[in-house]
């Protein structure tokens, strides 16, 4: 009977733990649109290559907004712990780009650009 009791508890917590979990409760809002990891890296790397044109086109207010929206659009990449890690050093070549471009260093936003890109391509392989 000891052994029985030690026995039921332990499923009681089990499930109770189980059913409480926000993992097993996660769900999308409504009118929230989720993606995939290796699509969320494929939008990603679409707007850090619009950056790069309107980089090649030195129009510094396009960059800022582009880099911008890639920032974002990564946030959604979210596969397991070693791709989060180096998506956010990704997003710093990004934010570094976003800052040259907002004082008008098209030339140093390009080059950060180039390394954002490298750096998302390789995402890919890690998923």
């Amino acid at each position: 009977m000891k052994n029985f009791k030690k026995l039921v508890l332990s499923l009681a917590i089990a499930c109770s733990m189980g059913a409480a979990s926000t993992t097993v409760m996660a769900e999308t809002d409504a009118g929230r649109i989720t993606y995939a990891p290796d699509k969320a890296i494929d939008l990603t790397v679409e707007k850090i290559k619009a950056a790069l044109v309107a980089a090649e086109s030195s129009d510094a207010p396009a960059i800022t907004e582009l880099t911008k929206e890639a920032i974002d659009m990564s946030k959604e990449i979210n596969a397991n712990d070693k791709v989060d890690i180096a998506r956010s050093r990704a997003n710093l070549h990004i934010k570094k780009a976003r800052s040259a471009a907002k004082v008008d260093d098209v030339k140093g936003a390009k080059e950060h650009l180039e390394m954002a890109l490298k750096a998302f391509q390789e995402l890919k392989g890690m998923i």
